[in-house]
């Protein structure tokens, strides 16, 4: 039989002492959460999928449009809709019947004459703020757009505390 022994950890020997993995951590995850929040978001308008944005593209224009101006209007209008009941496409991404009504919704109202924003207000008294990609900044929706910087001042402190207790332990 083999028997194992295992020599007991001293937190006192230096090249042992593992307090340093919680700081080195925190500074990991707080560099995580700058670039996510720093990181450029996709607001040109560009699509990363160019093969199906050109399939549906294609599927949208059966409907008759009085321009190409207000068809591409209603178009750009429609990607910034979240489908409600995929909840992560928009509504020129989805393929669900709702979305498919919905996006004749929007078409029918631009083609009448609607201006953007009434289109939005007629989605959202429907659907509530879940259609917009980007809510408004309201007393619901304070959480929602403060939070990640309540998260970020979080992780800096705790990161800051973190070394600062490192380096007093070091002195000692």
């Amino acid at each position: 039989m083999i028997r194992l022994y295992l020599k007991p950890l001293h937190l006192k020997e230096p090249h042992l002492n593992q307090s340093k993995a919680p700081s080195l951590a925190l500074i990991f995850g707080f560099i995580i959460v700058i670039l996510s929040v720093l990181s450029p978001v996709q607001a040109s308008g560009e699509q990363i999928f160019i093969a199906a944005d050109s399939e549906l593209v294609e599927s949208v224009e059966t409907f008759q449009f009085r321009s190409p101006l207000e068809h591409k209007r209603a178009l750009e209008l429609a990607k910034t809709l979240r489908c409600p009941q995929c909840q992560n496409q928009n509504l020129i991404e989805s393929n669900s019947p709702v979305a498919k009504d919905l996006r004749l919704k929007v078409y029918q109202m631009i083609n009448a004459g609607s201006t953007d924003q009434e289109v939005i207000e007629f989605m959202t008294s429907r659907f509530g703020d879940f259609v917009l990609y980007q809510p408004k900044f309201t007393p619901q929706t304070y959480v929602l757009w403060l939070a990640p910087f309540f998260i970020l001042l979080l992780f800096g402190l705790l990161g800051i505390r973190s070394i600062r207790s490192n380096r007093r332990e070091d002195k000692a």
